[in-house]
């Protein structure tokens, strides 16, 4: 079982993920939003469970700096731009996927 983090180095959500993970033991592939963001596959696979509404981090420093409550914008566009401003850790394995940090939820897989 090999765990995909996508987060931002600095986030602190996306650090206790990742802790989470190796603590038992899991391989985590880590992948920085800011220098590689998510392909179009892995968000299409994302967008199973999320909207991309869902994925926009509202209450995050970035979106408050570019006063984008103020604005009318594309989600998907602005999101393709900019992953800094996509809510993290996204946390994929086998096709599953969650925003946030949820270890109620991942320890569901582990048990499968």
């Amino acid at each position: 079982m090999i765990i995909q983090i996508f987060g931002k180095k600095g986030c602190s959500d996306t650090r206790k993920a990742e802790r989470y993970f190796k603590e038992r033991g899991i391989k985590v592939q880590f992948i920085d939003m800011k220098k590689k963001g998510i392909s179009k596959g892995e968000l299409r696979e994302i967008l199973n469970k999320y909207t991309l509404e869902e994925l926009l981090d509202t209450d995050g420093k970035e979106y408050r700096k570019r006063n984008l409550q103020y604005m009318y914008y594309d989600v998907e566009e602005l999101l393709e731009e900019s992953p800094d401003l996509y809510k993290t850790p996204i946390v994929r394995c086998s096709g599953k996927a969650t925003l946030g940090y949820q270890p109620e939820e991942w320890s569901k897989w582990l048990k499968k």
